[in-house]
């Protein structure tokens, strides 16, 4: 190691930090991983499973008003905040044990402290603030929320503190119109709280699809939550023990709890990456390359720190990669392009591909579209309909972008994104013998394209 403490020392241990080290570690370089919080970072401990053990817990509420329809007769029900929450703990204890054990194992060495950069090749840790040196650093410290600077912010909430809050609350503010923040609208609707969503912009959910945007916002609003587009918070002020929010319209709203969800910033502050010469973009993010190297040869950095696809999968397969480039001397990039994705709002949605609009700025396109209220809701009586959609190249007749939007559509994606990446086209679609009764089917039947919109009007 011509003097090195360590082949590689990672800063943070979350999905792509703890993929790198164990890889790279039964390879035989001897590695080390330091971690401030709880291994298994944002995903694990604050992110993806408590948000999705949540949506599920939430999701009762519809199945016991369905069972009905299906000759259930369900008695009186009881929603226990404090039991959930407990079991929701035991579960993310269970996978940061996994997520150490299997580092240890793999033989990475453990430090739970903060680690900050002290050079090119050295790592200060702070819980001895003993300096290591490392032939190579890979920085995976994630993100972590962003709050604008209002007056009052300081009384709301993010989504770290919502995981763990001491009771659920009645009335519930969530300000912002990305995943995370339509998420938790539906998860508090969805328990019970009265649920008022703020969003600045037109239209929630920006960078998906305009047909599943208008689609999920309306049945997001048809189950309950007051959403409100195109309105902004001015100030939030805490009176006799509730929150007062006025808005930039002069109007006012009481809630119990204001949570803010107004996007994700990559988490660089204090680990001295200029210091060393590391390049931060003006969001502050880790400039790298193709290779997740930075402008410092030593550097590298993976996941969401980077700001290129902040999708837990993605940080796993750039730390995969990361690890073929560097320590098997197979120079390798990860591939950000075709990626599904879902959001668990209810109804959840699911895409992969590009948008209607994405794709009509690249050229002709033909567009299938379905919107069928589906066989699990004619006897429950519930008046919700699902959405299929394809986007198609009209020329090479490849399938650019599918989304679903209604129960399952995550699971449904999931399995589209292996024939989008495929480079599947229309008739290889139509070939595909759909299978009945299922929700899914429509996906291999829709025949007819819709037809193309009138010249200046929105294209979905």
């Amino acid at each position: 190691m011509a003097g090195f403490d360590y082949d590689l020392f990672v800063i943070g241990g979350g999905s792509g930090g703890v993929r790198a080290a164990r890889l790279a570690a039964q390879g035989g370089a001897r590695v080390g991983i330091a971690e401030e919080h709880r291994f298994g970072g944002t995903c694990v401990i604050r992110g993806c499973v408590p948000k999705k053990l949540l949506v599920y817990a939430s999701s009762f509420r519809d199945a016991f008003e369905d069972a009905a329809g299906f000759g259930w007769r369900v008695g009186e029900t009881r929603f226990d905040w404090s039991a959930l929450i407990a079991a929701k703990d035991r579960e993310i204890a269970r996978l940061e044990g996994l997520y150490a054990r299997n580092l240890d194992l793999a033989g990475v060495e453990l430090h739970r402290c903060r680690a900050t950069l002290a050079g090119p090749h050295e790592v200060r840790l702070a819980l001895s603030d003993r300096v290591v040196s490392a032939r190579h650093i890979l920085i995976a410290t994630g993100g972590a929320p962003f709050v604008p600077d209002a007056p009052g912010a300081h009384h709301a909430i993010t989504s770290n503190e919502a995981f763990d809050l001491p009771h659920p609350p009645g009335r519930v503010i969530v300000v912002g119109g990305g995943y995370i923040a339509c998420e938790f609208a539906g998860i508090f609707n969805g328990l019970g709280a009265q649920t008022t969503q703020l969003y600045r912009g037109e239209q929630v959910l920006r960078g998906f699809d305009d047909d599943l945007r208008d689609h999920v916002s309306a049945a997001m609003i048809a189950r309950g939550v007051d959403l409100r587009c195109g309105v902004d918070v001015a100030e939030i002020h805490k009176r006799d023990g509730a929150l007062a929010v006025t808005l930039r319209d002069g109007a006012t709203l009481q809630a119990d709890t204001v949570m803010y969800a107004t996007g994700r910033r990559p988490n660089t502050a204090g680990l001295g990456l200029e210091a060393v010469g590391v390049a931060l973009d003006k969001g502050g993010a880790v400039v790298v390359d193709g290779y997740s190297q930075t402008c410092v040869p030593s550097i590298y950095a993976v996941g969401d720190v980077t700001d290129r696809l902040a999708l837990t999968p993605v940080a796993i397969r750039e730390g995969a990669a990361f690890v073929e480039t560097v320590f098997r001397g197979n120079p390798t990039r990860a591939d950000h392009a075709d990626v599904a994705t879902a959001v668990f709002t209810q109804p959840e949605l699911g895409a992969v591909g590009l948008t209607e609009a994405q794709a009509r700025a690249e050229g002709a396109v033909e567009i299938y579209r379905a919107a069928f209220r589906p066989m699990s809701a004619t006897l429950s009586g519930r008046d919700e309909k699902m959405l299929m959609k394809l986007v198609v190249a009209k020329d090479s007749r490849r399938v650019l972008g599918v989304h679903i939007m209604g129960h399952g559509a995550a699971e449904m994606i999931q399995l589209a994104g292996v024939a989008v990446k495929m480079g599947a086209t229309k008739e290889d679609f139509d070939r595909t013998v759909a299978v009945h009764p299922t929700a899914a089917e429509e996906l291999v039947t829709m025949r007819d394209p819709v037809p193309e919109p009138a010249t200046g009007a929105r294209t979905s």
